[in-house]
């Protein structure tokens, strides 16, 4: 029998969804259709190849959208066509996998891995629909992105610079080509909904996604669907829980945080999947994932190629060259692609100022970073011990274990806790490798790498362990770390780090998984333990959902929105004024802050922006611009500066020199309680 995925009913419930109203359960119904219709060509294409998963599904979706979002910028066209190719393709697969009876195999519907599978996502609608409430305002970065969705969703004649907050700027080395902010534009296109509605609630719809591939990542590591939930309980313990308010959850919208929490758990299931059964077609589909993961976040892709080469080095190591054919293979399958959009990327990234940055801008940058870093001069500088142990009880536990995961040196899991941990840290805490490092990627991306430590899927392989030695005090072990931890090291989630953890694990994990490494290799024998014979699979998940339990029980504590409202949000008037009367790609001029949420709100450009929340690149200019609005409003609103960089628009808030343009013979075409603006 030919069997079709259930996404198909996608299709009729967005056109249900989109006769209810546009906010409350009508705003949720329609992203989520809209979410799952995106989602909807991509498993069909799975299906076609006969690839089983989550992350398969999520890895073809945004190829898809990426391969026609390509085609709309070679061709000047709007979004409309990337929906269309998008859709076309999914209607090809569809008739491909009722032409071929496709499918991949099946489960047995009350086998462990689709009652496991079920409860997840149950538990991630639960989230999900907590997280709604903790979005909060739109600040910071997400109004540069707001912007970006903007522009896709609205511009005809797309291309690759149209989406820039500066007319006539450089391209963001980050964010070059805008893949994930197109898959927000075409949510919001689909559900006919704002894209101010996506950016403010599309992270409750990807909640349950998160859930589903930390669980298919952890599953496809450790080969046991409990082991999988384990890792699972310990990822969202680390990102959502233990900062409380919901983490990095309520910002899963924002494609730093996508690619970190959807597109890095993918490209590992993938990695993993393809090193147990190896074939053309996982190849291909962990390529796809490789690429997306690499357009969307550059650096992300190649700081997950670092445990991903830690693996392959460790379980050649630990296991005499078991999976070392597989892993080099599937390591090229995901670098190859990485490496082809870095080599595209490269123009943009040598103007870029932080990237290999001259004395002053590593100056600056050191004095950024001064409390996560420890500096012995500008030519020799490492992170802080302390700053890999911030991130709570999850953290610190799956450090201090590392050394004991020579236990399990036989099992995949083992390889990669010990070769990921001892080269990301080596990178990190050794300054002659971390100086170098920051001077390639800059300085605030290479602290992100430690996060790559596999610290969720320690904390399952220390779970396993106590399951299998110890099962009669499992469970009290477990519960009683997590309530010790959790009062000793709660973390720290700031910007920087302010109340340092306990930095000798940092240093335990790494000096002890060398040791254990080289103890491993030592005693490394030809057989190795097939991971599916762990056993006590129900008790290990048990163990660490007892364990992560003072983690949430703090983390629910804490649950309320960080920035409730935007204190320097624009008026409605205005909004609703720049959106009738001004045409979109115009020029408008005004103070930092304002012209910041200017283009995110509304489809024009801007002479300036906060210099910390735009690309730092020479093209741009950041720095002039900032400068020639500051000369504005200190000499006397001399109009020749904005004129100079082309506005045509001047917004002005009423504390700011209203009158003295006005002296200059400009008359008002707009006015509110807030704001004045101006035709120059």
């Amino acid at each position: 029998m030919r069997r079709l995925p259930p996404l198909l009913l996608a299709a009729p419930a967005l056109g249900i969804a989109r006769l209810l109203p546009e906010h409350g359960f009508g705003l949720w119904l329609r992203l989520a259709a809209a979410t799952l219709v995106l989602l909807l060509p991509g498993r069909l294409v799975a299906q076609g190849l006969a690839v089983r998963g989550v992350a398969a599904s999520v890895s073809w979706s945004l190829a898809l959208v990426g391969g026609a979002l390509a085609l709309t910028f070679a061709v000047g066209a709007s979004l409309d066509l990337t929906l269309a190719l998008v859709l076309g393709a999914g209607a090809v697969a569809l008739v491909w996998c009722l032409a071929t009876g496709r499918a991949p195999a099946g489960r047995d519907r009350w086998s462990p891995a689709r009652r496991v599978g079920g409860l997840v996502s149950l538990a991630g609608l639960a989230l999900g629909g907590a997280i709604w409430f903790v979005q909060g305002a739109v600040v910071r970065d997400a109004l540069f992105h707001l912007g970006r969705v903007r522009k896709l969703d609205v511009f005809g004649s797309l291309s690759l610079h149209a989406v820039d907050e500066f007319k006539n700027g450089g391209l963001h080395p980050g964010y070059a080509f805008p893949l994930w902010h197109a898959w927000l534009a075409l949510v919001a296109r689909l559900a006919a909904v704002d894209p101010t509605a996506v950016v403010s609630h599309e992270s409750s719809i990807l909640v349950p996604l998160a859930l589903l591939l930390g669980l298919e990542m952890g599953t496809a590591i450790f080969g046991s669907v409990w082991l999988g939930l384990a890792t699972m309980l310990g990822q969202v313990a680390l990102i959502a829980l233990a900062p409380g308010s919901g983490g990095s959850y309520p910002v899963l919208w924002e494609p730093g945080t996508a690619a970190r929490q959807l597109l890095v758990p993918t490209s590992t299931a993938l990695f993993f999947w393809f090193v147990r059964r190896p074939s053309w077609r996982l190849g291909a589909t962990l390529a796809a994932s490789a690429a997306c993961l690499a357009l969307v976040h550059p650096t992300y892709a190649l700081f997950l190629a670092l445990p991903l080469a830690g693996f392959v080095v460790a379980r050649a190591l630990l296991a005499r060259g078991a999976d070392l054919r597989a892993g080099v293979i599937g390591l090229t399958a995901f670098a190859a692609p990485t490496a082809l959009v870095f080599v595209w990327l490269l123009p943009v990234v040598r103007q870029t100022l932080s990237v290999d940055p001259g004395p002053q801008e590593l100056a600056r940058a050191l004095r950024a970073y001064a409390t996560d870093l420890v500096v012995d001069s500008t030519a020799s500088y490492h992170l802080a011990p302390a700053f890999v142990a911030r991130a709570g009880p999850v953290a610190v536990a799956a450090l201090a274990f590392t050394p004991l995961a020579v236990m399990g040196r036989r099992r995949r899991w083992g390889a990669l806790v010990l070769g990921a941990t001892v080269l990301v840290l080596g990178l990190e805490l050794w300054s002659p490798a971390f100086t170098r490092f920051a001077n390639a990627v800059s300085l605030s991306q290479a602290r992100r790498a430690a996060g790559f430590v596999p610290f969720s899927v320690g904390l399952a392989g220390a779970a396993s362990l106590l399951a299998l030695l110890s099962p009669a005090i499992a469970l009290p072990v477990a519960l009683g770390a997590g309530v010790a931890l959790e009062l000793a090291y709660p973390g720290d989630f700031g910007v920087h780090v302010v109340n340092h953890g306990p930095g000798i694990v940092a240093w335990v994990a790494l000096v002890g998984g060398l040791a254990a490494l080289l103890v491993g290799t030592v005693l490394a024998g030809r057989r190795h333990d097939p991971d599916e014979r762990l056993g006590r699979g129900p008790l290990a998940a048990l163990a660490a959902a007892l364990f992560v339990l003072p983690v949430a029980v703090h983390g629910f504590s804490q649950w309320h929105a960080p920035t409730p409202r935007d204190a320097d949000a624009l008026s409605p008037g205005l909004i609703r004024f720049l959106r009738d009367d001004v045409p979109q790609r115009s020029v408008v001029f005004a103070d930092l802050e304002t012209s910041y949420r200017i283009s995110a709100f509304e489809p024009v450009y801007v002479v300036a922006a906060p210099p910390a929340h735009v690309a730092n690149t020479k093209p741009n200019r950041v720095e002039a611009r900032r400068q020639a609005t500051l000369r504005f409003f200190d000499h006397g609103a001399d109009l020749s500066i904005p004129r100079r960089w082309g506005a045509g628009w001047l917004v002005l808030r009423r504390h700011e020199p209203v009158r003295a343009v006005e002296a200059k013979g400009l008359r008002p075409v707009y006015r509110d309680d807030r704001y004045v603006v101006f035709r120059l």
